[in-house]
């Protein structure tokens, strides 16, 4: 708390980097706020509202025609993947209206926009003067035309060839002592065969540094379900979801962070689904959706979704679920294999007898002051859950981004390995990712810890050996360049400062780079918070025309479950000079690597020859091209899915673990980092949550009314934000119906607030959902 900047050299230089908000702090206005309204929180998610702010944001940054026909192709058979999240299409049905939700319009819109940033626009504006724009802001200038270099010690971008770009990055790759000392940075966006050759060409050069976004997300997700499933992915379909009898959604916010998944929750209540949502906040989109594309939707009808909301405190998810398995082996105690699918356990799990020895000494009590949910709530659930055995849980960062996130997803599989709810249509896990295509990347190699059987095929087919190594993830990457170990940092797209935590750790670390590199379409914080020198290389979005080798070229990406499909831009791209991903990797990797054993011509001018290694490389992937050219593309192996489980002995593992508990010390309060409606990860679309009530201001702290009481704080106070050993300044006070000692704030905004070393437990994700916090009201000078 005390360890604040001391010079002001840097605290302004922590200014450039946090400076992710509304406004900053003047004379004129000491607080730096903008004016925030609150309003009503809203009851039912979409509806006509939705469809007024997909096309405002898309005609007006794209035009008419440009805006529409991008709309008209994104989701579709033979158009594009939509840029935001992975939630999959269905895989015969598609609206002709539109197969996408509100958050895609607007990443198309930033995609799709005519405004653009020449070299003129750079010299008119140096770094200090961009640093001082928010993240709002600074996306909303448009595209960049052409690439862009920053020298050592100079204040403006000069725009530089493709050509000496490369050169110069490869001089400075090829300079290091060691070729550990590059970090190969990957953002979601990316495609199947940008991200595969990707992981090629750092392989080749001798590096398994390759953090990537799944880092900070649903890594937990992949080593628990790895080690219990023996499949790091979810196995359910879109299909299995409209057949279930019961969904659990935990953690996620899907009204603003997957809008598209309310369509497929209104077709399962429809088909006679409950539905518990387990969620410290009551979220809109948990709550009832208006569909667009139904009449009633149009005329504010809405479908009620959640038939039970658990209120859950911060990190209470494991207590509720042992809770429920607790109550769930009394009735199975009192009526013998009518509530455990004993059959199924016995002959696919292990570990059944210690997992109930350890379940039976659960105390009911403890594990309901545990959570923050009463008992008779708790036994709801277990009763909506008891004789069932189509149910699917859900779960997003809610639940992976805490110390015991890989423990309590297992503890999901332990309940449903009990009711027999994986391998069966109807059932089974459903991590509900964020990104489109964090999962593709992973697939086709985007992983610091590749699997030896990976690198082998790897040695196999491109005639080389692959370093074997474990390389960096995300925070271990961050402490690298901090202490010296790292000095190039080459980002494959994405906001790496914005999505990192403990910002001012950060910033510094990307400082101490030799270089920094990023592959960008719109302009945001991580390049001017950057090394010696620096480099812009804009490429083509997701809805453009990849026009290359006489031909179009499309990509492919993967989904939340698992189907693989082509993506094909229709826009003409805002400049000549746009490159896209894979002919960046293959023009760096010709630069940099001699003696290369891999094609990067062929691959540069013919993304199937791509695919076509890639089938050679990695299972699953067999008649790659042909299949991926049918409409809807296809699914990849599932053993979960067909009830089959790749652990040591072919089992599905049940998990022993017991809750955290966190004991607050006077005035502290645990916070949680969430998106606002109007936001896609570290994307700025506008300054409303219109959900919740919040218009025209980010930097809000919501708080229970029993703790502003506690504390002496009103509506509408401002409060500085404190955790071990950094401040948020500037924070408006807001009521909201989130339990005791709890509190919420949008990220990036507070990701200064959380540790770099606090770390789930095996998989090293940001711990963004739970920080220790205290308030301090602030008073105007």
């Amino acid at each position: 708390m005390n360890n604040l900047p001391s010079s002001e050299n840097e605290a302004a230089a922590n200014a450039a980097a946090n400076n992710t908000s509304a406004a900053q702090p003047s004379a004129e206005n000491p607080t730096g706020l903008t004016g925030l309204h609150i309003g009503h929180i809203r009851h039912n998610a979409v509806g006509l509202s939705a469809i007024v702010s997909s096309f405002r944001h898309a005609i007006g940054e794209a035009g008419l025609a440009r805006g529409l026909k991008a709309l008209a192709h994104m989701n579709q058979k033979g158009g594009f993947d939509c840029p935001s999240c992975a939630w999959p299409d269905p895989d015969d049905e598609r609206s002709g209206i539109a197969e996408y939700c509100e958050n895609g319009a607007k990443a198309v819109a930033e995609e799709a926009t005519t405004k653009k940033l020449t070299p003129e626009f750079f010299k008119d504006n140096d770094i200090n003067t961009l640093a001082r724009l928010t993240d709002y802001h600074l996306g909303g200038k448009g595209r960049i035309a052409q690439p862009m270099y920053l020298p050592k010690g100079a204040t403006h971008y000069m725009p530089i060839s493709w050509e000496d770009a490369f050169k110069h990055i490869a001089n400075h790759l090829n300079a290091l002592p060691s070729k550990d000392a590059a970090v190969f940075y990957t953002s979601g966006r990316t495609s199947n065969e940008a991200a595969f050759l990707y992981q090629l060409f750092a392989r080749e050069y001798g590096t398994n540094n390759l953090p990537d976004c799944s880092n900070m997300c649903h890594e937990s997700s992949g080593v628990a379900l790895g080690e219990s499933l023996g499949l790091g992915k979810g196995s359910v379909t879109l299909e299995d979801l409209h057949e279930a009898e019961v969904i659990v959604i935990m953690g996620q916010n899907p009204g603003t962070n997957a809008p598209r998944m309310l369509t497929a929750l209104q077709k399962a209540k429809n088909n006679g689904a409950t539905i518990i949502s387990v969620n410290p906040l009551p979220e809109t989109g948990l709550m009832a959706f208006n569909n667009p594309q139904q009449l009633k939707g149009i005329l504010g009808i809405a479908t009620p979704l959640t038939d039970l909301y658990l209120p859950i405190k911060l990190n209470g998810d494991m207590a509720l679920l042992q809770a429920i398995e607790f109550l769930l082996w009394q009735e199975e105690q009192n009526a013998p294999g009518t509530v455990f699918d004993l059959e199924f356990i016995h002959k696919n799990t292990a570990g059944y007898e210690a997992f109930i020895q350890h379940i039976q000494k659960a105390s009911l009590p403890e594990l309901a002051a545990a959570c923050g949910i009463l008992k008779e709530e708790i036994a709801k659930a277990a009763g909506i859950i008891k004789h069932k055995k189509k149910i699917i849980i859900c779960w997003a960062m809610g639940l992976t981004q805490h110390t015991n996130a890989v423990d309590t997803i297992k503890e999901i599989a332990n309940l449903l390995l009990l009711k027999g709810s994986i391998g069966k249509p109807g059932a089974g896990t459903c991590p509900v990712r964020g990104h489109s295509n964090v999962q593709g990347d992973r697939t086709v190699g985007i992983w610091e810890q590749p699997t030896q059987k990976f690198l082998d095929s790897i040695e196999k087919v491109f005639n080389f050996q692959p370093p074997r190594k474990h390389g960096y993830d995300v925070v271990n990457a961050i402490k690298a360049m901090h202490d010296g170990k790292a000095s190039v940092f080459f980002a494959m797209g994405g906001n790496f400062l914005s999505a990192t935590p403990d910002t001012e750790y950060t910033a510094d670390a990307l400082r101490r780079c030799r270089l920094t590199a990023h592959v960008s379409t719109k302009l945001n914080r991580s390049h001017l918070v950057h090394g010696e020198e620096a480099l812009i290389l804009p490429c083509l979005a997701r809805s453009d025309r990849d026009f290359t080798g006489g031909r179009e070229q499309f990509v492919t990406c993967e989904n939340s479950m698992g189907v693989v499909q082509s993506s094909q831009g229709v826009l003409t791209p805002i400049s000549d000079l746009l490159l896209s991903e894979p002919a960046i990797v293959c023009k760096l990797a010709k630069a940099t690597i001699k003696n290369t054993k891999v094609n990067w011509d062929v691959y540069e001018q013919d993304y199937d020859a791509i695919r076509t290694d890639i089938e050679r490389t990695i299972p699953g992937f067999e008649r790659y091209n042909e299949r991926v050219r049918k409409p809807g593309g296809f699914y990849l192996p599932n053993g979960p899915r067909e009830g089959k489980f790749n652990t040591p002995d072919q089992k599905a593992q049940f998990n022993i673990a017991n809750p955290s508990t966190i004991a607050l010390q006077p005035g502290e309060l645990m916070m949680m980092t969430i998106r606002s409606h109007d936001q896609f990860n570290t994307t700025i679309y506008g300054l409303n949550d219109r959900y919740r009530g919040i218009f025209n201001e980010r930097r809000v702290i919501f708080l229970n009314e029993e703790d502003m009481q506690r504390q002496d704080l009103k509506p509408n106070d401002v409060v500085d934000i404190y955790s071990a050993h950094r401040v948020a300044k500037s924070f408006v006070v807001v009521p909201y119906p989130i339990p005791r000692d709890c509190a919420a704030t949008y990220y990036p905004e507070t990701n200064v607030l959380v540790p770099i070393d606090s770390v789930a437990k095996k998989s090293n994700t940001p711990v963004s959902k739970l920080v220790i916090i205290r308030l301090q009201k602030t008073t105007a000078p």
